[in-house]
């Protein structure tokens, strides 16, 4: 191939982005036996007015959760909730078929929590953002 070129581009076309992308899942799903399918997952705690007041976003996937965010109100936290939510999202991984579980989290978050509740840590980004750390932390699910 001649004639390349290659170019920086802070606001991508969409398109292009879904080019990159599919390509990716297309090698995948070519190198692995099972398809490069992932499952949304969500667990939300809804208040008397049926508005969000804590929830979990992730998806399960080749065996695996991954948990992405997890949020709790503010006047509700150390209360149990963030615990409950994440059992109930291993609980539906496990459902699914999942027998491990990831996420990550930041010094500044809440890496106790997930310690406390059987995540151990397996890389560490130091310095990222600039004086804290980032740590990513995996879970066997029985």
């Amino acid at each position: 191939m001649t004639n390349l070129t290659f170019t920086i581009e802070d606001n991508p076309d969409p398109g292009d982005i879904r080019t990159v992308i599919s390509k990716i899942l297309e090698y995948n799903n070519n190198s692995q036996q099972d398809k490069d399918i992932a499952y949304p997952l969500s667990v939300f705690i809804r208040d008397a007015q049926n508005e969000i007041v804590g929830g979990l976003m992730g998806k399960t996937h080749w065996g695996w959760l991954f948990i992405s965010h997890l949020w709790v109100a503010e006047g509700l936290r150390g209360q149990g909730y963030g615990k409950q939510l994440l059992l109930k999202a291993e609980q539906a991984a496990k459902q699914r078929g999942c027998s491990h579980a990831y996420l990550d989290t930041f010094s500044f978050q809440a890496l106790g929590f997930y310690q406390r509740l059987d995540y151990k840590i397996f890389g560490v980004l130091q310095d990222y953002p600039p004086g804290h750390a980032r740590y990513f932390l995996q879970k066997q699910l029985n």
